[in-house]
């Protein structure tokens, strides 16, 4: 900044002496100029050039008053002589070319001259003739006498106007000159106006450069990071205190001194070294300007210690300098490490604790599948009356106990951020009914009174999360019918601009001041008389909490003791159309043909409820004991389907799996299903990522089972010249157009796509719809010659037409793989042509 202003100062100075010389230079010129034109004022060569116009007038008249005599003959050719000499002298002698420049006398000149010529014969002719002549001649010569007179005055005339012009030449460049004058003054003026302003700023940046000085000592002085300024030798120039504080020096003692003998380690000397002797060259300062780095510095002790470091450089008038900005960060180091070591902990922690919620999911679910699946076996017996509440009450407990395991497994989901929201139409008032209807055996045991109602326009239909709203208001109005006895709860619903509301109102116990605020954290149950009272891990309302966070709502209590609570649930949710009712539908859960199942599983209680089940629904069921015993039969015999357990010995089911899969046994290709305790998220994605098609989690359920059996095994895909019939593919290409086909193609598989992902969504089909869209969807594939997935299609449409549901559904199942290998053979097909 210093510097750009001392360039400007200097430039105005130049500015100005290049102004004044350029004034006192055109001064210089205009005096000359006025000295020369008073000289040629003050000459005389125009009075000889007039009196000589003069003396041819006068000539003029002496040659006239003799013709007038007429006596002297001798006269009148003497004076005719001196005259005509006059008038060539005036013709072209070089002091009257100026005037004969002006066209009238250069004229009234060129009359006398014709007029001389014509009196020569007189005047040359004898005397007799002469004298006989003389009248003719006194007629001429009164011819001729204005033009004489003419001349003399047009050479007045012309000096009178010479005369004007160089006087008013003269007051020109005298004014000019005077201009020139003041102009200069004012320029010297300014100059010295200037001049005291450039002082006083001068003496301004002098104030202000001892200033910076000051304030840059201060800092400097102050500054918590070392500050060490060298040149570009690399000899320290300045040495702050906290430079003797962080390196153990002192100031007087290194400056002077080259900087790398004073703070650069011995291993990184040989560097430092090479790095100053490249900028010494002009190289490249990479160091310089590049922010902040971290390096090893040493101190005044030998000591190595890490230092975080910055350098920038300056020009100065004698060399550049550098300098540097060192900061002591052992300690931030240190706090560092400590981090990275509690961040390595608390991460070996969770890793620790998601390992023990898997081990605790697997080993509470594994005897859980084969208390629940005996009991639902069971079930399938003849029972009488008390057996049967027995065998209800155990089953009971068993799920109450699930229950707690896959609230602690919901919470780890949602604490991962692996829990995302479902929004689809639900129908709220059925899913109000449900829940009162599941509470009202409990709620008649409490003696207690359940009831709902819509609060205002009932809006039955909302897009929401039906399943996370279905786990709140159950938590909520089951806690409520828990926690009241001979009393009232009441559930209303609301719904207005976009937002749905729920209120739980309980005349029961009610919930202490002091817990209200924390009634919704983990594992909080309340005092214990409320703990006695009844049961729970506490986890309800955290898992609630979590679901309603999660859906962008809020939940809130109120309550007093001895009066009762109200829970308050408030979640966004707009309107939806009510869905249709479909009469003429196909179940998914359509007969099942009989299947061969290996079941490889170490634990016998599992082992045996899963035969069970399947036997029961006619399918032949083979057991291994271990993963490498069902690698072994899986090689040697051919399954529809194998549920293969995780944990086992020998041989863990992930292991099994690949071996089976990269094996040449005769299921290479079977349907694996893993059936595990293991219900975590990630679980189930390394599941998959090994080779499985699916995951069935313990405890296991018909139902589930049932599912899985009837997704039907899928084909291998044929090659791609097999999926597709080319000849007829390419003739559609050749009538279509190469611009328009893929476009077409483009609108097909937009088609196909769509009709999958129908068919696939919904629980329930209805049969005529199954046959219209599949028949319209086949016709475009034959249309591209998409035989294999047109032939699926047509399968599809003729099951739905007779009624064939398992066909189907069995149809359904493939569909997509074979469509998936269809789509890339139609678009390498005209490639290959």
């Amino acid at each position: 900044m210093t510097q750009a202003r001392t360039t400007r100062s200097r430039t105005g100075r130049i500015f100005l002496v290049l102004a004044g010389l350029v004034i006192v230079m055109a001064i210089a010129f205009l005096t000359w100029n006025v000295t020369r034109e008073i000289e040629e004022l003050s000459s005389a060569s125009s009075d000889n050039v007039q009196w000589s116009l003069s003396q041819t007038e006068v000539e003029f008249q002496e040659f006239a008053g003799r013709i007038r005599v007429g006596s002297d003959l001798a006269g009148i050719r003497r004076r005719f002589d001196i005259f005509y000499s006059r008038i060539n002298t005036v013709s072209k002698a070089q002091v009257f070319e100026e005037l004969r420049a002006d066209d009238q006398f250069r004229a009234t000149l060129q009359s006398i001259s014709d007029w001389l010529e014509t009196t020569v014969p007189y005047i040359d002719a004898t005397d007799v003739a002469l004298t006989s002549s003389l009248p003719r001649l006194a007629s001429l010569v009164e011819d001729i006498r204005p033009d004489v007179r003419k001349l003399s005055n047009s050479g007045l005339k012309i000096f009178a106007q010479n005369a004007d012009k160089q006087r008013a030449d003269v007051a020109s460049t005298m004014t000019e000159l005077a201009l020139a004058l003041a102009v200069l003054i004012g320029a010297l003026g300014l100059s010295v106006l200037y001049l005291v302003r450039l002082n006083g700023q001068m003496r301004q940046q002098e104030r202000a450069q001892r200033q910076t000085g000051t304030r840059m000592n201060t800092v400097i002085n102050t500054s918590l990071d070392g500050v060490i300024v060298s040149d570009d030798q690399g000899r320290i120039i300045e040495f702050s205190p906290a430079a003797e504080e962080i390196f153990g020096h002192r100031a007087k003692d290194v400056i002077g001194h080259e900087l790398g003998a004073i703070i650069v380690p011995d291993h990184l000397r040989a560097g430092h070294d090479a790095g100053m002797e490249r900028m010494r060259q002009g190289g490249e300062k990479r160091v310089v300007g590049k922010g902040r780095v971290q390096l090893e510095a040493k101190r005044a002790d030998g000591s190595i210690f890490p230092v975080e470091l910055a350098i920038q450089s300056a020009v100065t008038e004698d060399s550049d300098i550098f300098i540097a900005f060192l900061r002591d960060i052992t300690q931030q180091k240190a706090d560092e490490a400590e981090l990275v070591d509690a961040r390595d902990k608390a991460i070996a922690g969770e890793k620790s604790r998601s390992e023990f919620l898997a081990t605790m999911s697997h080993e509470i679910r594994t005897p859980l599948n084969g208390l629940l699946g005996n009991l639902s076996l069971l079930g399938d017996t003849t029972l009488n009356g008390k057996q049967t509440t027995y065998m209800r009450n155990m089953e009971t407990s068993g799920r109450l106990l699930l229950s707690h395991v896959s609230d602690v497994l919901d919470i780890t989901r949602y604490d991962a951020g692996k829990v995302n929201a479902n929004l689809e139409p639900m129908n709220v008032s059925d899913l109000l009914q449900d829940i009162i209807d599941s509470q009202s055996g409990m709620a008649s045991t409490q003696e207690t009174t359940l009831d709902w109602g819509w609060d205002g326009p009932a809006q039955h239909w909302v897009v929401s999360d039906n399943d996370r709203l279905q786990h709140v208001l159950m938590n909520l109005i089951g806690n409520a019918v828990k926690f009241t006895k001979r009393g009232r709860v009441s559930v209303t619903a609301s719904w207005h601009s976009d937002e749905l509301t729920f209120e739980i109102e309980d005349t029961g116990a009610g919930i202490p001041d002091d817990l209200q605020d924390r009634i919704f954290d983990d594992f909080v149950t309340g005092n214990t008389a409320y703990d006695r009272e009844v049961g729970g891990t506490g986890l309800g309302l955290g898992i609630a909490k979590r679901f309603v966070d999660m859906l962008g709502g809020e939940i809130m209590v109120a309550s007093e003791l001895g009066v009762g609570s109200t829970f308050r649930l408030v979640v966004p949710a707009k309107a939806a159309n009510s869905a249709p009712k479909l009469d003429n539908l196909i179940e998914r859960r359509a007969i099942i043909a009989p299947m061969r199942v290996l079941v490889v599983e170490d634990n016998e209680i599992n082992r045996f409820v899963v035969r069970e089940m399947l036997q029961a629904d006619g399918h032949e069921v083979l057991e291994a004991h271990d993963g490498q015993q069902g690698v072994d039969m899986a090689a040697g015999e051919r399954f529809d389907l194998i549920l293969m357990d995780i944990s086992m010995p020998v041989l863990d089911g992930r292991s099994a799996t690949r071996q089976i899969r990269q094996g040449n046994g005769a299921s290479r290709n079977a349907r694996i299903v893993a059936l595990t305790a293991n219900a975590l998220p990630s679980e189930r994605d390394d599941f998959l990522a090994q080779g499985m098609n699916g995951v069935l989690t313990k405890p296991l359920r018909k139902s589930d089972l049932r599912a899985v059996l009837g997704q039907q095994e899928t084909p291998a895909p044929k090659h791609a010249p097999d999926l597709i019939d080319r000849a007829h593919n390419a003739e559609t290409y050749d009538v279509i157009g190469a611009e328009n086909y893929p476009k077409l193609l483009a609108r097909f598989s937009a088609e196909a796509e769509a009709l999958i992902e129908w068919l696939e969504g919904d629980a329930r089909l209805d049969r005529n719809d199954i046959a219209n869209q599949t028949h319209k969807v086949a016709g475009n594939a034959a249309l591209f010659g998409a035989v294999v997935f047109r032939d699926v299609l047509v399968t599809i449409e003729r099951g739905a037409k007779e009624g064939e549901g398992a066909s189907v559904m069995a149809a359904i199942a493939t569909l997509a793989d074979v469509w998936k290998h269809s789509k890339k053979a139609l678009a390498e097909a005209p490639l290959k042509d």
